[in-house]
């Protein structure tokens, strides 16, 4: 069993299918191609490990066609993707322990209160 992501024509992940695995092919088709048949979609196989383009595809992800990376939504204007295709934040997370959220709006970290 493989999971399988649909592409539209701006590289951006529309659903998310459980298909046939990868070497299981179909009709004398890869899956890939197979399940594009019909759609104006790009097909693409994702992991739920990790262990193909980069992360697990969800649906409003990005695909990047030129390092074959799907890469999850901007959390928010301010962040930078890094060359691992990650968001960055434009300052370091604070490693004291501490719950944090950002705000966008501050440009900063802001401690979440423990909920008592």
């Amino acid at each position: 069993m493989a999971h399988y992501a649909y592409i539209d024509d701006k590289n951006i992940v529309v659903t998310v299918i459980v298909g046939k695995d990868e070497h299981e092919f179909i009709d004398g088709i890869d899956p890939e191609t197979y399940y594009a048949q019909g759609t104006p979609y790009t097909v693409k196989r994702t992991s739920y490990n990790n262990n193909i383009r980069k992360r697990y595809a969800g649906i409003g992800f990005s695909y990047d066609p030129l390092n074959d990376v799907f890469i999850a939504p901007k959390p928010f204007d301010s962040w930078i993707l890094d060359e691992n295709f990650d968001w960055q934040s434009p300052k370091p997370y604070p490693n004291d322990g501490f719950k944090y959220e950002w705000d966008e709006v501050k440009q900063e970290w802001v401690k979440v209160d423990p909920q008592p």
